[in-house]
């Protein structure tokens, strides 16, 4: 059994403090979707401007600069390991920048996965370029992907064609970073926005689907995950973070913080207003404990 970190008194979020590549051989269950936000491998001194203020984005070992052969080996391993832990017609999301996207997608080729889309996600409050020397950095990118070229997957067409004005939406998203209120608990170097998951699950998985985040960090997919009615499974390697998520699932339950959080996702509220998809069950999930996991 593997021991987990933390549980959800409903057992809709897991965590497990651990490295992904030890922890992922240790089980056979098969997720409906995975997020992955892996190592952009920036860390090498670099500097930036955050509130106004130079700072230094160094995250920490875990991001420490490696060469592109070990890059695309660490790549190839943790994409091997995660395919095997998607059902059939399970897809991936995988976030990133030029720094490691471009190896990221010649992994999933290689592996068999089928690319569906590659989501461009412009940040409408991006951070000054202080060097004054390029464009300044207002994007990342986002692989979507499913398991098998020839099984479908799932996607609720109508609903993202909905919460977009009734027009189709395409692969570029207009979404802010994180906002202050997203950092109660603490702000994890690297931590997505709650809309930009919200979105992804909400595109690509039905009310209690199984998601998995072999890089938690601060459990942003967990958080997003438990909102719309999904369950959780997420793997950390860092002891702060992993209690940074447990304090932010925990801070879930405090008082009307759970209604208040998803008043303040714009696609959640547009969701509700169509009355289009069933974003919550109106009856509690039926949730069964992970087989795997251990209190």
């Amino acid at each position: 059994m593997i021991q987990a970190y933390y549980k959800s008194s409903n057992h809709d979020f897991n965590l497990v403090c651990g490295d992904t590549f030890e922890v992922l051989p240790q089980f056979n269950f098969k997720f409906d979707m995975i997020f992955a936000d892996p190592p952009y491998f920036l860390s090498s001194g670099g500097i930036s401007v955050q509130s106004g203020k130079v700072v230094c984005v160094d995250k920490g070992d875990w991001d420490k600069s490696m060469s592109q052969e070990d890059i695309n080996a660490f790549n190839l391993k943790w994409l091997s390991l995660c395919r095997e832990k998607l059902k059939d017609n399970g897809t991936i999301w995988i976030s990133g920048t030029y720094h490691n996207i471009f190896s990221v997608a010649n992994s999933l080729t290689q592996l068999g996965y089928k690319i569906l889309n590659v989501i461009t996600w412009a940040k409408t409050n991006p951070p000054p370029n202080i060097s004054c020397r390029y464009f300044t950095y207002s994007t990342e990118f986002i692989i979507w992907a499913r398991k098998s070229a020839k099984v479908p997957h799932y996607y609720n067409y109508e609903l993202m064609k909905r919460i977009n004005g009734d027009t189709q939406m395409t692969d570029v998203w207009r979404l802010p970073a994180i906002a202050p209120w997203e950092k109660s608990c603490g702000k994890h170097p690297t931590q997505k926005p709650l809309g930009l998951l919200s979105r992804i699950i909400m595109a690509s998985t039905e009310p209690g689907a199984w998601i998995l985040d072999p890089f938690a960090g601060s459990s942003t997919t967990g958080i997003a995950a438990n909102l719309l009615g999904r369950q959780f499974l997420g793997i950390e390697r860092e002891e702060q973070f992993a209690a940074m998520s447990k304090a932010r699932r925990e801070e879930l339950e405090q008082g009307k913080n759970y209604i208040t959080y998803r008043k303040k996702i714009a696609d959640i509220v547009k969701a509700e207003d169509t009355q289009t998809s069933c974003l919550m069950c109106q009856e509690p999930l039926a949730i069964m404990p992970l087989p795997f996991l251990d209190d």
